[in-house]
């Protein structure tokens, strides 16, 4: 279709409802909308004062072109009473319902999960790393099933699927509910014995050794078999259902590997005494008792001289 020059736009078109009005004025002043290929109100599909006029656009309604046309669709002036519809206005609203709020609800989440888990470690800056490295993980996913399967860089090699060019608009935020819960799992069980450690030495390269290794080989293997699980899944016919699978297979052997096995000690190292930071007004808040920084001579004996 591209090729004879007819493009995209008829695979996907708007939908004119008429309550009241001149059809034939209304196809004529939404001709002239940029993007708009043309449109036209077949006389046979009026019923009464009911008619029904077609546009078609000049990309593909489905596309951020052809949504883009959409809004400038309704917000032209059209004379009498018109609702846009069809399957591609639907679909455009669906995804502004999903994902006009998203921001909200991610902010909301993350807001949540940082407040049990600064009460839960008596500290700031604790679950604020939790939180940023559970993005990063869910970051890694989306990243991971744009390259693959978008883009098309294994997915024909691996399963013979040609490039999607794009991925179902419900798929990103399944992703993010599961691999957010399971990304902090694996937080919550490293990062709790690392303050279990350093509350019992006070030394915070202590809690990272402990933490990783009393705790490395139950993340890793946890993960291995999740991994393998999605795997499998992702031998199940239907595209989305192997998107879906290297999405939470990938970005949880990711998460295990890069992300809690190296990113978040290597962070915790780095920020040393200021990892268990609980000031007095954030301890009042959270109803916990506070964790003052405390001087390096407190918190490094074994460094000083004998």
């Amino acid at each position: 279709m591209q090729d004879s020059g007819i493009g995209t736009g008829p695979l996907s078109p708007f939908d004119a409802l008429l309550r009241s009005g001149d059809p034939a004025a209304v196809a004529a002043a939404l001709a002239r909308v940029d993007g708009v290929r043309s449109a036209a109100a077949p006389a046979d599909w009026s019923s009464g004062e009911t008619s029904l006029v077609t546009i078609i656009p000049t990309a593909d309604g489905n596309s951020a072109a052809g949504r883009a046309t959409l809004d400038r669709i309704r917000a032209t002036s059209l004379p009498g009473d018109v609702t846009i519809g069809g399957e591609a206005a639907l679909s455009a609203d669906f995804l502004d319902a999903v994902y006009g709020s998203f921001p909200l609800v991610l902010a909301l989440i993350c807001a949540l999960t940082f407040l049990l888990l600064a009460r839960a470690f008596r500290s700031l800056i604790l679950p604020l790393k939790a939180v940023l490295l559970n993005l990063l993980s869910v970051a890694a996913a989306w990243g991971l099933i744009v390259l693959v399967w978008q883009q098309g860089l294994g997915s024909d090699a691996i399963w013979g699927i040609e490039a999607t060019r794009a991925i179902n608009v419900e798929l990103p935020i399944v992703i993010f509910a599961f691999l957010f819960g399971i990304s902090m799992d694996y937080q919550v069980f490293i990062i709790s014995r690392m303050r279990e450690a350093y509350d019992r030495t006070r030394r915070t390269e202590t809690a990272v050794v402990e933490g990783i290794g009393r705790t490395g080989r139950l993340v890793t293997s946890a993960a291995l078999i999740l991994g393998l699980a999605f795997v499998a899944f992702s031998a199940s016919p239907g595209t989305e259902v192997k998107i879906f699978a290297t999405a939470l297979g990938g970005g949880i052997l990711l998460d295990a590997t890069l992300i809690r096995g190296v990113l978040a000690p290597a962070l915790v190292a780095i920020l040393g005494r200021w990892n268990w930071w609980l000031p007095d007004w954030a301890a009042r808040i959270l109803r916990v008792k506070p964790a003052p920084v405390e001087p390096l001579a407190a918190l490094e004996p074994a460094a000083q001289p004998v």
